[in-house]
């Protein structure tokens, strides 16, 4: 089971929910099912508008999780993500701090979910 706090200036408090272990709903979705107001356009991985910054709270290793080839050239589009990144999520299994809410599953550990006020927006 995980905590997936949520911060944003567009929220009055962070609110952390409960991500239930082998569930493979998106951070766009469990946002969606607790009122978390992520902003977002598409939901499918192909404008980049639900940009989320992820944290962990851990100190065991982090967890990552695969970048689809949507979340890659979108995170390339936004330059926030570089070849280096790419190479040590892909070679060392190592996340990235940037991903998209609607293509990143959360994993068995706890984090912090950023995201700005609306689409595209900065941290």
């Amino acid at each position: 089971m995980a905590n997936i706090t949520f911060q944003s200036p567009t929220m009055h408090r962070d609110k952390t929910v409960y991500a239930v272990a082998g569930n493979t709903k998106t951070i766009l979705a469990l946002a969606d099912e607790h009122q978390i107001p992520i902003p977002f356009e598409c939901g499918d991985g192909n404008c980049g508008s639900c940009l989320i910054e992820v944290k962990s709270l851990e100190d065991k290793p982090k967890m990552g999780m695969s970048l689809t080839e949507k979340e890659k050239a979108r995170l390339k589009e936004l330059q926030k993500i570089t070849p280096e990144e790419i190479e040590n999520a892909e070679v060392n299994d190592l996340p990235p701090r940037y991903r998209l809410a609607c293509q990143f599953i959360a994993r068995d550990e706890d984090v912090i979910i950023r995201f700005p006020g609306t689409p595209g927006g900065s941290f």
